[in-house]
């Protein structure tokens, strides 16, 4: 087989467009992101501005057709803005992940074409998305749903709660998931549109967490709650088929960010050993912290190869269900080993908020707990594997 690129697996190449769409995000990321990292970890809350200009950079619609007013692009793409942006921050790249590999994912595959272009085309200029399946008794167990919609003629009411709801604080519109009637189980699950405006509805509190900080997570509120017969998302009783393709989806994007924000803490490591000395020489020069260096180093190119197969398999519409679950299982474990040994270089240093590497870390726990946790990720692929 030749060496050259054009004969290389496809599945694991970036296009030049790729490159360089990866590469304007690297700068904006540096530029209009960087500048207000601490500020944002420190007061748990997203810069405005920064949503703003988000969505000025087309990166709040990167799959959304051009018709919408998005980008047209591929989910890869989106897969790629989510990493580069984790690499500054990784509160901002879930942001730009729920909406686009989730929310947006959603309104793509089962929006009827009227959802479509009122939903999309507000999301890809200024209405940032939401997705509400998790309740206080329903995580990993998630169709134990307890959110109540019933049937009122003209509309559909909903009560109940839904809890650790991302973008909770700065969404305009929630994909939420409720259950028409309890005795049918799974098969009762419906996904509705609702937007902030609705009767009923109100963002509740926001959690005070250990990592990405400056994303909101919140308890939201249903309370006889409005929503017009035409916001069913899909058709009535297939929410659960709904929830659980999008999660597919959204596992990569999980696993984007977490290579992203693993990159992020491998720059900083790097860069410090090569300028902190000890015993009259840089600490890069020894050879222990050369081989720690290579580890991380290792784990983060698998992870990341990972992760881009599976963005490649969905793009070709192939089956990248068991690929998804693997991408996120393996780059959310090597996202916490990689930033643990970052802060191990560091030192005393790595302890300290002066520097950077203690938020790599924390932001790094969250990815083997949402969108499905390490165990349900290992279930996933032993089932798969069971099953061929």
């Amino acid at each position: 087989m030749s060496n050259t690129p054009e004969a290389r697996p496809a599945l694991t190449m970036l296009t030049e467009d790729e490159l360089a769409f990866r590469d304007a995000v690297r700068a904006f990321a540096e530029s209009e992101i960087k500048p207000h990292v601490i500020h944002m970890d420190e007061k748990a809350e997203m810069n405005k501005e920064i949503i703003q200009k988000l969505f000025e950079m087309g990166l709040m619609g990167i799959e959304t057709p051009e018709k919408w007013g998005g980008a047209g692009a591929n989910f890869t793409m989106a897969c790629l803005a989510v990493e580069e942006i984790g690499r500054v921050d990784g509160s901002v790249s879930v942001l730009v992940d729920v909406q686009n590999t989730l929310t947006t994912n959603a309104f793509l595959k089962w929006g009827t074409e009227a959802q479509k272009e009122k939903y999309l085309s507000k999301m890809a200029q200024q209405w940032v998305g939401a997705y509400a399946l998790s309740e206080s008794s329903s995580g990993s167990d998630a169709f134990a749903l307890k959110l109540k919609a019933e049937d009122k003629g003209d509309k559909w009411v909903l009560n109940g709660s839904k809890l650790w709801i991302t973008n909770g604080k700065e969404a305009d519109v929630f994909i939420c998931f409720a259950n028409i009637d309890q005795s049918k189980g799974y098969k009762g699950i419906t996904a509705f549109i609702v937007e902030k405006s609705f009767p009923g509805f109100k963002v509740g509190k926001k959690e005070d967490k250990l990592g990405i900080r400056a994303s909101s997570t919140c308890e939201l509120l249903f309370e006889n709650c409005e929503v017009p017969k035409e916001n069913v998302l899909g058709e009535v009783g297939k929410g659960y088929k709904i929830a659980i393709e999008t999660l597919n989806e959204g596992r990569i994007g999980i696993g984007a960010q977490m290579i992203g924000i693993a990159q992020g803490a491998y720059e900083a490591a790097l860069n410090y050993i090569k300028g902190r000395e000890q015993f009259g020489k840089p600490l890069a020069h020894f050879q222990g912290v050369q081989f720690q260096l290579a580890e991380m180093r290792t784990e983060l190119e698998a992870a990341r190869l990972m992760v881009y197969n599976a963005a490649r398999l969905k793009d070709a519409g192939q089956d990248f269900i068991e690929s998804a679950a693997m991408a996120k299982l393996y780059s959310s474990r090597a996202a916490e080993k990689i930033t643990s040994k970052a802060i191990d270089l560091f030192g005393g240093n790595g302890f300290t908020k002066e520097y950077p590497v203690e938020k790599f870390w924390r932001d790094a726990k969250i990815g083997q707990i949402y969108e499905g946790t390490t165990n349900m990720q290992l279930q996933t692929i032993a089932k798969m594997e069971l099953d061929k």
